[in-house]
This record gives C-alpha cells, structure tokens and sequence, in this order.
C-alpha cells in the first residue's frame, strides 16, 4: 500500500474515499472546487496523500493538513507543505492535553497567519471559551468551524448552538454545515433529513449564508451514510428554502472566499 494507514485506523468500505471516486462525484455534480481534509482518525499525522493530491490537483482541490500541535516541528512543517504542495488550510485540533488555548496550539495558528493559511477548527462546543481567547489573539486569521462544532441531533444540540452564537460574534469566523447526515447521529431521518432542516436554518441564519459553506462530508459511506453525495447537495441546492443569493453563498462564494481566492466569481 502506498500510504499505509495507523494501526487499528477506521477505514471507510472498499472503493470510497479514493481519489478516483472524489474525482467521479465532481464531475458528476458539476463541483468546481473542493476542500479536501487529511482525516487523522485514519493517517493520524502524516500528510503525505493530502499533500501530493493537492500538489498533483492544485486547480481544483484545496489541501488541509492535519498536525500534530504537540509536535515542536508542526509550525515549521506548516510552512514547507505551503510551499512545496500548496497546501490551503490546517485542521487545528486541541493538543494532547485537550486544551486549545496552550502555547502549542497558539505557535501552529502564528504559523497559519504567517502563511495566509485558513485555519479549520476541529473541535466541539465545549472549547468555545478557549476558541475565542485565540480568536481574540489572532483577529487576523481565517477560520472555519469544521462541521460547525460537530453539531448532530440528540441532547447537545442547544448547547452546540450556543456555542456557535459565542463564535459568530468574531466577524473572522465562518462556518462549515456539512453536519446533516453525518454518522449515526447526524440527524433522525433518511433524505431529505427534514428533522434537521430547522437547525440548519438556524445555523445560517446565526452566521449568515456569506459565512456558512456548504459541504459533502465525502466519503458518504464512512461519515454520512444516510445520503449520497448527490442528496448532501440536493439539500441545499433545491430542499431548504433559502433566497437565490443565500444558496449561492453556501454553495460556492464563501467556500471560493477562503480557499480559492483567486477564482473570479
């Protein structure tokens, strides 16, 4: 195997999550761009297949890496994947420790602003306080909230919401509602998830649609498998009723704002 994933990974079903499948489901849908992650729950820290996708497909995929914030070399490694691959975002994850507001953390978002790199934040609203201590400390960098906090149905939801209030107040920040239909609790129902559409509403209505960016969760098979990739956009492009201007800010123009800024609208 070329890059042969952790021990005990979790590994989503033969065929999904390939290059090749990711490449099928843009065309099919007619996707312009996308905002590819580097899943540590599968690769941990090494980079290597986000940064030669990313490299190899720089009109079309954005790269985000994933490092780790207790390793002393993260910042630095930053830098290089910029560089040499391109690469447009970080997903910022807590140390170790757990925490986000410690000095490991705070040395890999200096990075990302050194490199004008947009920051995605992947935590769940129990670190908010934390997240705007940083936020108030770095009102230069670009941040998106990765899965907006995580946010899925069950007893959680209004403290998720809450929490993503206390963030929007920082005008930098904007959020990614790929969350309906995400795992088991993703949401209640199959397509078109309608028990869920109310919070997602909401979602955009507390950002507003020129901060909110809409995306597939792909592989579906592994991390939304109530929908295909075809439903997860279906959803927004046709189900929610949202204004010809909002649909064109989650669908595209604020997602072109943070990781394809030299596209012309």
């Amino acid at each position: 195997m070329r890059y042969p994933p952790k021990s005990n990974p979790t590994q989503p079903p033969a065929g999904a999550g390939t290059l090749d499948r990711l490449q099928h489901e843009v065309k099919l849908n007619h996707i312009r761009g996308v905002c590819a992650v580097q899943v540590s729950g599968f690769y941990g820290f090494d980079n290597r297949l986000i940064c030669e996708a990313a490299k190899a497909n720089p009109g079309w995929m954005a790269g985000v890496c994933t490092l780790d914030p207790d390793d002393t070399r993260s910042p630095a490694l930053l830098a290089q994947y910029k560089k040499e691959y391109g690469i447009r975002g970080l997903r910022s994850v807590p140390s170790h420790s757990r925490r986000l507001d410690c000095p490991e953390v705070r040395a890999l978002w200096k990075s990302a602003l050194d490199q004008h790199i947009v920051i995605n934040l992947m935590i769940h609203g129990d670190l908010a306080d934390e997240a705007c201590r940083l936020l108030q400390d770095f009102p230069g960098a670009s941040v998106a909230l990765d899965h907006s906090l995580q946010l899925e149905a069950g007893p959680r939801v209004n403290d998720t919401l809450a929490a993503l209030r206390k963030l929007s107040k920082y005008n930098n920040v904007r959020t990614k509602v790929t969350f309906i239909g995400n795992g088991p609790q993703g949401c209640l129902d199959n397509y078109p998830c309608r028990s869920f559409h109310s919070v997602c509403l909401e979602v955009i209505r507390i950002f507003g649609a020129e901060r909110c960016a809409w995306g597939s969760h792909f592989p579906q098979e592994m991390y939304a498998p109530r929908l295909t990739y075809g439903q997860a956009l279906r959803i927004f492009s046709e189900v929610l009723p949202l204004s010809q201007e909002a649909r064109a800010a989650v669908l595209g123009g604020t997602a072109q704002k943070l990781w394809f800024p030299e596209w012309r609208p």
